[in-house]
């Protein structure tokens, strides 16, 4: 029997919490908890012990993107409190807030991402207007000659 507010399993002989996912998911969290440096250890254990298996690993750390990324539990905190952040709070004078708020900072960063293509696109001009000219002068210096 468990709870769904506290997720404890109260007819287990010692209540702890329930865990969520199957082992495989459980072990992959527990693994990007500790970072990058836990998938290699947990590789060169792998092949160690059993080169299938930390073969396996690695082509799972490649093709997840593990292996070239940052810190995988950064990235995970990231994700998780960015979900956070679109849920109601129930309060509706926080939510209308919020709302209007993240709205702003998205209408700003449109704004500044449009303003850096523009600035972008005038110093492409001014470098491809400044390549011209020294082609112009080049041409009219070896006609001379």
């Amino acid at each position: 029997m468990t709870t769904s507010s506290t997720n404890i399993d109260y007819s287990a002989p010692y209540a702890r919490p329930v865990k969520d996912g199957n082992w495989f998911q459980r072990s992959e969290a527990w693994l990007d908890a500790r970072g990058k440096g836990a998938w290699i250890a947990a590789m060169v254990l792998g092949f160690i012990f059993v080169w299938p298996v930390g073969l396996a690993l690695l082509a799972y750390m490649i093709w997840s993107k593990r292996m070239f990324s940052g810190n995988c539990a950064s990235k995970r905190a990231h994700h998780t409190a960015h979900r956070g952040a679109l849920r109601p709070s129930g309060n509706s004078a926080f939510d209308a807030y919020k709302a209007d708020t993240l709205r702003r900072l998205e209408d700003e960063q449109n704004n500044f991402e449009e303003f850096l293509k523009r600035l972008r696109e005038a110093k492409d001009k001014a470098e491809f207007d400044q390549f011209m000219e020294d082609r112009a002068d080049r041409t009219a210096h070896d006609t001379q000659d």
